[in-house]
């Protein structure tokens, strides 16, 4: 434990997803604001089998390029901030080398090892088991850059102001499990298309690296003359993403994709939510997940520790792992009024988005201030 007059000493151990790591930026940039904090970053380039694929949950260091990685090695620190499973490998190795000295955050699911966490923050979407160390929250960590929201209007603007209004962007992801891209969904997203040009307005479609090619084909030999498309796989340097940002009048975005959603959210600006259809091997796969949802978040009441109770037993014998619900992250937004159905009007937030950082940033806080022999 660090003396009560020096600061901790705090490492941010991060991949190479930028969505993941903007979350820790985050909350590294609340505690500096709130306590002065400076945290030094230790980026990690994983081995090429781990860029898209998995490695096995553990204190470990082999999915990675040393060589390429920036330097792990005494002193160790007092706290580590992570997010992601191949950078949470590193942070429980990190942790194992210093004695048990270094406690950890987790932001995001937890893949595994859930009790070596100090403190593990999770978003609406994602389902770890009801344990003490878990601290949920309704919307990643994830903020918008106001400079590339700035120079996206800057260089858009006089190519979209010609169009005529309102400028829907409508934000294509890309198969996440247990959702598919099939013909119906292209179908659907094409009669968003005409709905938009119908009251007069103008369509732009962008696509991301996950969009399926047979889609982005579908919508390119489809769409209407008024409608535009962004095709990610043309080219990269003319993506209109941050310019749709800045001047769309209003979104619609695929349901796998938290991370446009988020950004909207955080713009406030209206956005609709496109529900993806499952398989016949995703039906069953939902309701397992739905089930999760049920069992993994247990309503406050009389009975509410018996669910928690067998929530944790459920965990322990392996029957029902951590999980993501997507439908339940979008219905929280319903909820919070910060997003409708594709099929509903579509009005801007009332309110902002709650602000969930103070209460971490104190509890990351309370943390770093223990002994691991306190948890």
């Amino acid at each position: 434990m660090p003396p009560a007059d020096r600061q901790p000493r705090v490492w941010l151990i991060l991949g190479n997803k930028k969505g993941d790591n903007g979350q820790v930026e985050t909350l590294a940039q609340a505690l500096h604001e709130a306590y002065g904090w400076h945290c030094e970053r230790k980026d990690i380039q994983v081995r090429e089998p781990f860029l898209f694929g998995k490695p096995k949950v553990a204190p470990t260091l082999y999915h990675i390029e040393p060589e390429r990685s920036a330097p792990l090695q005494p002193p160790w620190p007092d706290l580590i901030i992570t997010v992601g499973r191949s950078p949470a490998n590193v942070a429980l190795w990190v942790q194992q080398q210093s004695g048990g000295h270094t406690r950890l955050v987790l932001i995001g699911k937890p893949s595994g090892y859930m009790e070596r966490f100090d403190l593990i923050i999770t978003s609406a979407e994602t389902l770890p088991a009801p344990y003490p160390n878990v601290q949920r929250i309704d919307l990643p960590l994830m903020r918008v850059n106001a400079a590339e929201i700035a120079r996206g209007e800057r260089d858009w603007r006089e190519r979209l102001d010609g169009l005529p209004r309102p400028l829907v962007a409508i934000m294509i992801g890309g198969p996440t499990n247990p959702f598919v891209f099939n013909a119906a969904v292209g179908e659907t997203l094409l009669q968003q298309a005409r709905q938009v040009i119908a009251a007069g307005g103008t369509p732009y479609f962008s696509t991301s690296r996950r969009t399926p090619a047979a889609v982005t084909e579908r919508l390119r030999q489809a769409l209407p003359p008024q409608a535009r498309l962004y095709d990610w796989n043309d080219s990269a340097t003319h993506n209109p993403y941050h310019g749709l940002l800045a001047l769309a009048d209003r979104f619609v975005v695929t349901g796998d994709s938290i991370s446009m959603m988020v950004e909207v959210i955080q713009l406030r600006k209206p956005l609709q939510i496109l529900p993806l259809p499952t398989g016949a091997l995703g039906r069953l796969d939902q309701a397992r997940r739905s089930l999760a949802r049920w069992l993994y978040r247990p309503a406050r009441g009389p009975r509410g520790h018996l669910r928690v109770a067998l929530a944790r037993l459920v965990y322990r014998l392996h029957l029902i792992r951590h999980t993501r619900h997507y439908p339940g992250f979008h219905q929280r937004l319903v909820d919070l009024g910060l997003a409708s159905w594709v099929d509903t009007p579509a009005t801007a937030p009332a309110t902002a988005p709650p602000d969930e950082l103070p209460p971490l940033v104190a509890r990351v806080r309370e943390v770093a201030a223990r002994t691991r022999d306190d948890r």
